[in-house]
């Protein structure tokens, strides 16, 4: 039957004015990100942006969100450091392949909008595009009542980078005798926290607020720890001329990111021992009697990228990490697989 009174869509739950003082917040932080190349204001249809400068440019892109851990940030109600996490995951996924960020577009979407926790995350975002040197120069904020619980959103990025032609790095110098270096990890970054809340929250029955001496930090501080940029010290190895290819160790650690960078027939293996395991992974292992391939497979155990480079360069490579201040360790080398085998790592 028609209603007997005027049904607005706030009535729906859509606040319209809510989603109009976000979008005003997320311009002011938005602008403080722009580069010359940005054509366009935050708001309009499609975002512009000119490339200048490239001789041969190759445009690479990534798409990508943060999982669970946003399920940290609601339990803590801390929302200014999830969306660095977006940025950087995204930054390293392409600095990876020698490209420099240009832009980044994010998307967020909650059940009912609040403007206040749209800046937090949106000021993260605007953060690590200008810790990296690109510009958010768009994306999208939807209220969609009845998709999500009350209180919680999702969020997602997607980044455009681009990298000279003759510059990228596709490891096709990759091969047996080349040594492995990896730099270390702030903790969790964006992976493996449907397992960790499992064990911290369910099964040891911790809080986000419960203060972990061997941590020194809470539960919470501990896993809403920023995932780390790369791309400083990828740049400065590709720049030297030594690094033959990078593997950013996200969901599936060491085991299943590192083979996606190697040729065939090529074995990785891995020293176990070679660098400190944070406390944080020792703690979930600790409590959850976690397998080791389980372990391996699900966090990045302290180490979030691996650089590969040639045995004879080893020494002025690390010099090169070593003159910006990038912590490193020696985990170890590439040696040749039996005829027909695929790409995989092993642990010493």
């Amino acid at each position: 039957m028609p209603s007997k009174r005027s049904v607005r869509y706030k009535d729906a739950g859509v606040n319209i004015d809510e989603a109009g003082r976000a979008v005003a917040l997320i311009r002011k932080h938005a602008k403080k990100t722009f580069t010359p190349g940005v054509l366009t204001d935050i708001g309009a249809f499609g975002a512009g942006y000119r490339l200048t400068g490239w001789k041969q440019p190759v445009l690479v892109s990534s798409a990508d969100g943060v999982g669970t851990k946003l399920k940290v940030a609601f339990l803590t109600a801390k929302h200014d450091t999830i969306g660095e996490d977006l940025v950087n995951h995204c930054v390293n996924d392409i600095a990876v392949q020698g490209a420099t960020p240009l832009f980044f577009l994010d998307y967020f979407a909650a059940g009912r909008l609040d403007a206040e926790v749209v800046s937090g995350v949106v000021a993260g975002i605007a953060r690590g595009c200008r810790n990296n040197g690109c510009a958010l120069i768009g994306g999208e904020t939807a209220e969609m009542p009845g998709l999500y619980q009350p209180g919680e959103y999702d969020l997602a990025g997607f980044i455009v980078g681009a990298v000279e032609k003759s510059g990228m790095i596709v490891g096709g110098k990759v091969g047996p005798g080349d040594l492995l270096l990896g730099l270390p990890s702030t903790g969790l970054h964006t992976n493996g926290y449907s397992l960790a809340r499992k064990l911290l929250f369910d099964q040891a029955g911790y809080s986000a607020k419960t203060y972990m001496p061997e941590l020194r930090c809470t539960i919470g501080e501990e896993l809403l720890k920023v995932h780390r940029s790369y791309l400083k010290p990828v740049r400065a190895l590709a720049g030297a001329g030594f690094l033959k290819a990078a593997a950013h160790i996200t969901g599936g650690g060491i085991t299943e990111n590192l083979p996606r960078v190697l040729p065939a027939r090529t074995v990785a293996e891995i020293n176990s021992g070679s660098w400190p395991v944070l406390p944080v992974f020792e703690l979930l292992k600790r409590i959850g009697r976690v397998p080791d391939d389980d372990y391996r497979r699900t966090f990045n155990l302290g180490i979030g990228m691996i650089f590969v480079v040639g045995a004879r360069h080893a020494a002025r490579a690390q010099a090169v990490l070593d003159k910006i201040r990038e912590p490193w360790y020696s985990i170890g080398q590439l040696v040749p697989a039996p005829r027909g085998a695929k790409a995989k790592v092993i642990y010493r």
